[in-house]
């Protein structure tokens, strides 16, 4: 299944200069996902007001592309310097659960978006990485398997941002790419707990 998660890795080498640079300033792991769940706050913001301040959409683009980064850096910051803790795991996930909440439900505001599709979407994705931390629980690991994962749905909001900046896309159109990203994230679940369940 296509997913950017397939080129985490390349993105993971891209950073390690950073991240040396990162723990020699004395910066933690937990410290990168405290970052990153402020910036999603940031981003959220961004977007709720962007009727009033159109630049808006374009941090949005930018934010989550920071976002992915440190998103990579803290699990390349615990594992590499041995900071791996349950307090650690416990923001890690609960974390990206309330960031993705702080962009998403602000994506309220943007005109024509059915808000019945868009809370479908957001339960969907909430489910969907359940679905990935129960493979740690009944079977050997985190289960990321399966299109339209944290990050893929990170881009598909930073896109559809970025093309309403420059030019307002038509309901019908905006109404099915949330249709078809919901399907997506329904099959991401079933192979996540599928291939849990069989590696448990």
């Amino acid at each position: 299944m296509i997913s950017f998660y397939k080129i985490k890795p390349k993105f993971q080498k891209l950073l390690k200069p950073i991240l040396v640079g990162l723990y020699k300033f004395g910066i933690t792991a937990n410290q990168i996902t405290v970052s990153s769940i402020f910036l999603s706050f940031f981003i959220g913001i961004s977007l709720w007001f962007h009727t009033d301040y159109r630049w808006g959409l374009l941090v949005v683009p930018i934010g989550l592309l920071v976002r992915m980064a440190l998103n990579a850096l803290d699990g390349m910051m615990a594992r590499t310097y041995n900071m791996q803790s349950k307090l650690g795991e416990v923001l890690n996930e609960i974390g990206d659960v309330i960031s993705d909440l702080f962009i998403f439900i602000p994506m309220t505001q943007i005109k024509g978006l059915n808000h019945e599709l868009l809370a479908f979407f957001i339960g969907l994705s909430i489910i969907n990485e359940f679905a990935g931390f129960m493979g740690k629980l009944i079977g050997k690991e985190r289960r990321y398997d399966g299109p339209m994962g944290k990050s893929d749905r990170a881009f598909l909001v930073g896109i559809i941002c970025c093309i309403l900046f420059f030019k307002p896309i038509e309901l019908i159109i905006i109404n099915s790419i949330f249709i078809g990203a919901s399907s997506l994230i329904v099959l991401s679940t079933v192979i996540r707990l599928k291939k849990g369940l069989r590696d448990g």
